[in-house]
């Protein structure tokens, strides 16, 4: 598929600013960048896999066209993930149901259930079953799974499981259903290989300080979960976890049957398996984006370019979940706001439709 060039406004040609303005400044403009209020929406309880809850929202106009499931990334919830809110207005708009939900241990989710994050591993079997009760709903297909960061590896595992192991489905009415409806998967900037990203970003002082900032909403997190299900969370083990590795080694891996993070990173990072994907797949990519090692991308593309069920669209610039358009880069696409690329997986998905 033809893309339209992306370019950033020449101020945040560089990949750390436009991370930063994203993370700091467009939380508090973005409303006014686009002009469409919030859907109305239903509050829903989901179950997720191993009967987890799983909290989220559906929107759903008339005569849907087609459904998006989508989560955010590594930290948030439902209502401060306004990156994520822009997509459900976007899509909405254009005539898709959206579901939306927080993710394991995260958000209203985290207050169901203090059941901690896999990366995937079991994320992906929560998106194809939330789709399943989308279904039941009204919502239909095809079912395109989306999300950004951390968010889009969790959505490009749903797809991972509905090839590899559909009988996770087995105990479902209309597992074939979800099945057949799959549309895909359509991600921005997503995590890919957690080991060398992790050691790329903690070797550079801005790495370091990004990672500071995921940790302390980590911490936030896990305070929660504790008051939410006591005795489940062990404070001092809180305490330890000072880093998104530690995170991982005191929550994580034990729970799932790792012996270090190590396996954990390696058994959930879908670099390697990208190149056996079947159903259609979008992954917006930016070279500058500081949250990522550079080494990422020749195998990135090569794994895309040896699959054609794979749309890479990558560029130089954009950041981490950043994408603002110039002038320029918005006129030449003919986009309604500068949010460049929710526009082009919009776009992507409903050149499927035709």
């Amino acid at each position: 598929m033809d893309f339209p060039r992306y370019k950033p406004p020449f101020w945040l040609s560089n990949g750390v600013a436009m991370t930063a303005y994203i993370a700091l400044r467009s939380r508090h403009t973005w409303e006014k960048t686009i002009g469409y209020d919030a859907p109305p929406e239903r509050e829903m309880e989901f179950v997720g896999a191993g009967g987890t809850p799983i909290y989220g929202r559906v929107a759903c106009p008339d005569n849907p066209k087609g459904t998006f499931v989508a989560t955010y990334g590594i930290v948030g919830t439902l209502d401060n993930q306004w990156y994520l809110e822009l997509l459900k207005r976007k899509a909405y708009h254009r005539g898709y149901a959206v579901v939306t939900f927080d993710w394991r241990a995260h958000g209203r989710t985290g207050l169901l259930s203090p059941a901690l994050t896999s990366d995937g591993l079991y994320e992906g079997e929560d998106f194809l079953r939330i789709a399943a009760a989308a279904l039941q709903l009204g919502c239909p297909a095809p079912i395109w799974f989306s999300g950004y960061s951390l968010g889009g590896q969790l959505a490009l595992w749903g797809v991972r499981i509905a090839e590899r192991e559909p009988e996770r489905l087995a105990d479902l009415a209309n597992a074939e259903a979800v099945l057949q409806g799959l549309g895909g998967a359509a991600t921005i900037c997503p995590s890919l290989d957690s080991t060398r990203s992790l050691s790329y970003l903690t070797a550079h002082p801005i790495g370091r300080y990004l990672e500071q900032s995921i940790v302390r909403a980590l911490k936030k997190l896990l305070h929660q979960l504790k008051e939410a299900h006591p005795g489940t969370i062990d404070p001092e083990a809180i305490d330890r976890a000072n880093t998104i590795w530690g995170f991982d080694r005191e929550f994580v891996i034990s729970p799932l049957g790792f012996e270090s993070v190590e396996d954990y990173y390696a058994a959930s990072s879908p670099l390697p398996w990208l190149e056996e994907l079947q159903h259609p797949t979008l992954i917006l990519y930016a070279a500058d984006d500081p949250l990522f090692a550079p080494t990422i991308l020749p195998d990135l593309q090569s794994a895309c370019a040896m699959n054609p069920a794979i749309d890479l669209l990558l560029t130089q610039r954009g950041g981490h979940v950043g994408y603002l358009a110039s002038e320029g880069a918005r006129r030449q696409a003919r986009d309604e706001d500068c949010w460049w690329a929710w526009n082009r997986v919009l776009d992507w998905t409903a050149r499927s439709l035709q």
